[in-house]
C-alpha cells in the first residue's frame, strides 16, 4: 500500500454446526489463542441471528503473509482436527485483502 493507507487483511470463517455447544468450545479457545498470534489484530466470535446453529468467526491481520502463516500454524490444524463431528458441512472460509482508496479512482 502506498500514500500511508493501511493495509489489513480479513478472514471470515462461517461454521454450520451439528453440535453448537462443543463447536462454540473448541472456538472459543481456537480466537483466545488466535489473538496472541503475531501480526493478529483482532478476532471475534459471532453466532447468527437468522441462522440456528451458525458460528462466524472473523479476523484481522496487519497482511496476508501474517494470516497465511497463521493458517499453516498449529493452532489451526488443531482446531480443525477438533471440529471433525462438530459440523453439518465443511466451513466457508474466506479471505480479504484491503485496496487502497487510490484504487477506486
Amino acid at each position: 500500500m502506498s500514500n500511508g493507507d493501511v493495509s489489513i487483511a480479513v478472514v471470515t470463517m462461517r461454521f454450520d454446526a451439528s453440535n453448537l455447544a462443543g463447536l462454540v468450545a473448541v472456538l472459543s479457545k481456537y480466537v483466545v489463542m488466535t489473538r496472541m498470534h503475531p501480526g493478529c489484530r483482532n478476532v471475534d466470535l459471532l453466532l447468527s441471528a437468522i441462522q440456528e446453529n451458525r458460528v462466524l468467526v472473523i479476523q484481522k491481520w496487519d497482511s496476508v503473509d501474517a494470516q497465511r502463516v497463521h493458517f499453516d500454524s498449529a493452532l489451526m490444524v488443531e482446531m480443525a482436527k477438533s471440529c471433525k463431528n462438530l459440523l453439518t458441512k465443511a466451513p466457508e472460509i474466506e479471505l480479504f485483502d484491503s485496496m487502497s482508496s487510490h484504487d477506486l479512482a
